[in-house]
C-alpha cells in the first residue's frame, strides 16, 4: 500500500525536523520537506501537530514462556497485538533450549510457537548448559540462523542457570564465533540459601521475595559477569538492570571501553519495594526478578538513562493471571515470577521521562528504538526514518491523555502493575512493515503474521 504521512515532526535519535514520508511495498520510499512530495498515495495520513518516531523495538520479552504455574498469559498473538497497540513494532523473544537438547531443535520449535506473531520478531539463544560440542552449535546459530546474542543465567541454577566455569566458557565460545552474550546477573547460589531460610523460618509472604534477592546480589553478579566478558574479550549486554549498585560497575567497565551494554525496564523506574507491603492480592502481581527496589535505586536509573550508562530500554515482559500467581500463596517461592508492560513502555517514558525532563526527546527515541536496533544488529531495517528502512512508524499525539488499568489494556492478564497511571501521550498510527495497524488511536488489527529477523553484529 502507498501512504503519505505529511505535516508531521519527525523525531530520530539524532534531531528533530518537519518532513513528509512516503511508504509503498512496506518500506519508507522518501522523505522529503513538507508539501514538496509529488506523489500517488492510496492513503493520506494528515500528522499536523503529531510526532513521528521510528517503531518501538523491545529486546527483551518472554512470550508463551512454559513455568510450574503454566505458560506466561500472553502468547505470542496476544503480546505482539499490546506491543503494537503501545508503539513497538519490533520484540526480541529467547529460545530456551531443555538441557541435553540441541540449540536448533529448541529453536525450530519456537519458530512454531512465534507463529502468529504480529509485529517482526527475532530471539536470543540461551545456552542452559555447557558440552562439548556447544560451541559449534554457538557458531552455527550466528552463521546459518542469524541469532548473534545469547543469554545466559547466573541464577535459577536448578534450571536454566549456569554455574561459573560453564558460564565463562560461554563467553569465550560467542566472542570466538563473533557474538554477544546478554546476561541475567544475580548471585544465584547466595540467592537459594536466603530463599530456603526464609521460608524455613514461616517467613513465605511476598514481602520475603526483594529481601531474598538483595540488590548487593544482583550488583556482585555484574561485577563477576563484566570481569568474564573482559577476559573473553566478548561484547556484553546485561538485561533488566535495577540497582544503583550495579551502574558503578558498568560505568567503569564503560570507561574503560569494554564493549559493555546496559538496559533497565519501566518497572525499575517508576515503582519500588514498597509495593510488596499489604496483601496477598495486592503485592503477588509485583513479584519478580529482579525485585522492585528502593526509590534511590528509580532515581539513579534514570540518572544513568540521561547520562547514557544504560541504552536500551525493555520491558522483561512475562505476565501471569492472578490464579497463577497463587500458586504462591503459601511460599512466594512458587509465585509465578513476572509482570507485563510491553503495551507501556513508550506510554509510560514519554510521560514520566520526556514530560518531567529527565530525557530529551531524541533520547527517548534512542532508548526504545534506535540504540536496541543497532546493539542487536537490526539497524538500518529498523529503528530508523530513513529511505530503505521497514515503514516501522509511530504517529505520535504528544497530548492523548490516559489512565493505565487492567480494564483497558490489551495485554492478557488480569492484573496490571501500573494500574491508576495517568499517562499523556499514545499513539494515533502505527505502521508495522507498511501495514496501519492502529488508526485514530484505536486498534485497527493486522491480517498477516510478521517475519522472523535474521541479525549480524
Amino acid at each position: 500500500m502507498k501512504i503519505l504521512i505529511k505535516n508531521g515532526m519527525l523525531v530520530t535519535a539524532e534531531r528533530t525536523f518537519a518532513a513528509d514520508i512516503f511508504v509503498e511495498d512496506g518500506k519508507i520510499s522518501r522523505i522529503e520537506n513538507p508539501g514538496t512530495l509529488s506523489v500517488s498515495a492510496e492513503k493520506t495520513i494528515d500528522a499536523t501537530g503529531l510526532l513521528i518516531f521510528p517503531g518501538g523495538i523491545d529486546p527483551h520479552v518472554h512470550m508463551h514462556l512454559p513455568t510450574p504455574a503454566g505458560f506466561s498469559s500472553d502468547d505470542f498473538y496476544s503480546g505482539s497485538r499490546a506491543a503494537l497497540a503501545g508503539g513497538t513494532t519490533t520484540l526480541i523473544d529467547f529460545v530456551t533450549p531443555h538441557r541435553g537438547e540441541p540449540l536448533k531443535e529448541a529453536l525450530e520449535k519456537r519458530k512454531a510457537e512465534a507463529a502468529s506473531c504480529l509485529t517482526d520478531y527475532a530471539f536470543h539463544m540461551s545456552p542452559v548448559e555447557w558440552r562439548q560440542h556447544l560451541p559449534e552449535e554457538i557458531k552455527a546459530c550466528i552463521t546459518e540462523e542469524g541469532i548473534p546474542s545469547f543469554k545466559v543465567y547466573m541464577a535459577y541454577k536448578d534450571s536454566i542457570g549456569l554455574e561459573d566455569d560453564a558460564l565463562q566458557k560461554v563467553f569465550y565460545a560467542v566472542a570466538e564465533a563473533g557474538g554477544m552474550v546478554t546476561a541475567h546477573c544475580e548471585l544465584g547460589d547466595e540467592i537459594e540459601q536466603l530463599r530456603r531460610d526464609y521460608v524455613q523460618n514461616g517467613q513465605t509472604t511476598p514481602e520475603y521475595h526483594p529481601l531474598s534477592r538483595p540488590a548487593e546480589l544482583e550488583a556482585g553478579a555484574v561485577e563477576k559477569a563484566i570481569a568474564m566478558a573482559a577476559r573473553a574479550n566478548c561484547p556484553f549486554y546485561i538485561v533488566h538492570v535495577s540497582a544503583a549498585g550495579s551502574l558503578e560497575f558498568i560505568r567503569q567497565a564503560q570507561q574503560r571501553k569494554q564493549p559493555v551494554f546496559a538496559e533497565s525496564c519501566p518497572h525499575y523506574l517508576l515503582l519500588d519495594d514498597s509495593r510488596y507491603k499489604g496483601s496477598f492480592e495486592q503485592t503477588a502481581p509485583y513479584v519478580l526478578s529482579p525485585p522492585l527496589r528502593k526509590k534511590s535505586d528509580n532515581r539513579a536509573l534514570w540518572q544513568a538513562l540521561s547520562d547514557g550508562t544504560i541504552q536500551s530500554m525493555g520491558t522483561d515482559h512475562c505476565p501471569f493471571m492472578m490464579e497463577q500467581k497463587r500458586n504462591g500463596l503459601h511460599d512466594f517461592r512458587k509465585i509465578a515470577n513476572g509482570a507485563g508492560s510491553v503495551e507501556h513502555r513508550l506510554t509510560l517514558l514519554y510521560t514520566y521521562g520526556v514530560l518531567q525532563n529527565k530525557i530529551s526527546l531524541n533520547r527517548f527515541v534512542e532508548l526504545i528504538s534506535t540504540r536496541p536496533a543497532k546493539i542487536f544488529g537490526l539497524y538500518p531495517q529498523k529503528g530508523a526514518l530513513l529511505p530503505g528502512a521497514d515503514a516501522d512508524i509511530v504517529i505520535w499525539n504528544p497530548e492523548k491523555e490516559k489512565t493505565i488499568s487492567a480494564q483497558n489494556h490489551m495485554m492478557h492478564c488480569d492484573t496490571d502493575i501500573y494500574e491508576g497511571f495517568k499517562t499523556t501521550g499514545a499513539p494515533e498510527y502505527v505502521l508495522s512493515s507498511g501495514h496501519v495497524v492502529v488508526e485514530n488511536g484505536t486498534w485497527k488489527g493486522k491480517a498477516e503474521p510478521g517475519r522472523f529477523l535474521r541479525r549480524k553484529l
